[in-house]
């Protein structure tokens, strides 16, 4: 079947009438718990299931919103959350926003892939509608830079030129079928076969919705190309309003940091390495007096005339290596050290290190009070610690268990 909304791409509202509705479950497209609702068949409808690489449409059945659209034969089953009576007429309303930018992009596909195979032969194999952006995968293992560039100039002439884009239906049985574009029809295709016509450019076999001249695409941006699967090319691309949305976004980012860096946008890029370059050496020079605090903490320690058989310390800024250091400074044969860095109530690491049977025994249990993960080999016990509230809980343990060691300590 051959809907509404493929026969007048252009159509926002639209009466129709109920056909069935049934109990059923939507899984959410990010995962998580299945969504109760009713799975409704309408005489016809404006609302596109998904299929041909395009996503559906959203919109409303009366004031019902519709979360899903989906093909099911020559059917489209609309996914709502509250049930709608058979045989009522209701009014079909389009989210177009959404509709228009899919049709957008998905013209822009066909104009794409075309003008890619009639000038360098790199036919497309798939291609994505993201929300974001969208990929052309082309069965080529390199696509140029200057290739990119002769392809966005051409596809955008063929904008400026206002070339019409029409659809034909044909049975699917008519020897014109052969002749055009396509990567085949689905297994479950029913009824006639629609073709999209780019005027003089390309005809291909497609079931998505479209614009009906190439200026309502107005604008394509080709981003670049990235790797694809084996021998093959992802060719990424901009249609129509993304393009403007991407330039807002870019320009008001570029204002921001004009802000920031208090330089012109044609400075920003060495301005940033500059800052990189003292980031690092700041870096460097913090590692380095971390590692001189490190030493002087377990000297100090050290220094003490009655040593202690359990040293407790926490620092805020530090990491692994600052424990380290601290733990192979003072010496673990005969102390316990419980070592941890980060913010005091949230996350951070922890180091036990002491005698070997001393850790295996209670590294574990440190992990599990302080709600981490660790691992530890020849009495070092480390890890990441998401509660390092319960730091106290750890240190009485600790105490405890070398009271019960030495009961004159």
């Amino acid at each position: 079947m051959v809907f509404r909304c493929q026969r007048d791409s252009w159509a926002r509202q639209f009466t129709t009438r109920v056909v069935s509705c049934r109990a059923a479950e939507l899984r959410p497209e990010g995962g998580g718990e299945p969504v109760r609702g009713f799975q409704v068949v309408l005489e016809d409808t404006i609302l596109f299931p998904e299929g041909g690489g395009q996503p559906d449409d959203r919109g409303l059945i009366g004031d019902v919103p519709v979360l899903r659209v989906t093909r099911r034969g020559p059917e489209a089953v609309h996914f709502v959350p509250a049930a709608l009576e058979p045989g009522a007429e209701v009014l079909l309303s389009l989210d177009w926003e959404r509709r228009f930018d899919h049709m957008q992009q998905h013209s822009g596909q066909h104009l794409i892939s075309a003008i890619a195979e009639q000038m360098f032969g790199f036919k497309t194999t798939s291609w994505e509608l993201g929300r974001q952006r969208s990929v052309i995968e082309l069965d080529t293992p390199l696509v140029t830079a200057e290739q990119v560039t002769a392809l966005e100039k051409s596809v955008n002439e063929k904008i400026r030129d206002r070339v019409p884009v029409t659809v034909r239906e044909l049975a699917a049985d008519d020897p014109e079928v052969e002749t055009v574009r396509s990567r085949g029809l689905p297994d479950d295709h029913v009824g006639p076969v629609r073709v999209v016509d780019i005027k003089g450019i390309d005809s291909n076999l497609c079931c998505g919705t479209h614009v009906s001249n190439l200026s309502d695409l107005q604008v394509i941006k080709l981003l670049g190309v990235e790797k694809g699967k084996k021998n093959k090319t992802n060719l990424v691309f901009l249609a129509g309003n993304r393009v403007l949305k991407s330039i807002e976004q870019s320009h008001n980012t570029e204002k921001a940091l004009t802000s920031l860096l208090r330089n012109g946008p044609g400075e920003h890029v060495e301005a940033v390495r500059r800052l990189q370059s003292s980031v690092k050496l700041l870096q460097k020079n913090n590692l380095n007096l971390l590692r001189d605090i490190a030493v002087l903490i377990a000297r100090d320690f050290k220094s003490k005339p009655a040593p202690r058989q359990l040293f407790v310390l926490h620092r805020k800024e530090g990491d692994s290596e600052f424990m380290n250091i601290i733990a192979n400074e003072i010496g673990t044969e005969e102390t316990l050290l419980f070592l941890t860095v980060g913010d005091e109530k949230e996350a951070g690491l922890f180091l036990l290190a002491g005698p070997v049977e001393a850790v295996e025994n209670l590294g574990p249990r440190v992990a599990e009070l302080l709600g981490g993960k660790g691992a530890g080999k020849r009495g070092r016990f480390q890890g990441k610690a998401a509660k390092m509230s319960r730091r106290g809980e750890v240190q009485a343990l600790l105490q405890e268990f070398i009271s019960h060691q030495n009961p004159e300590a």
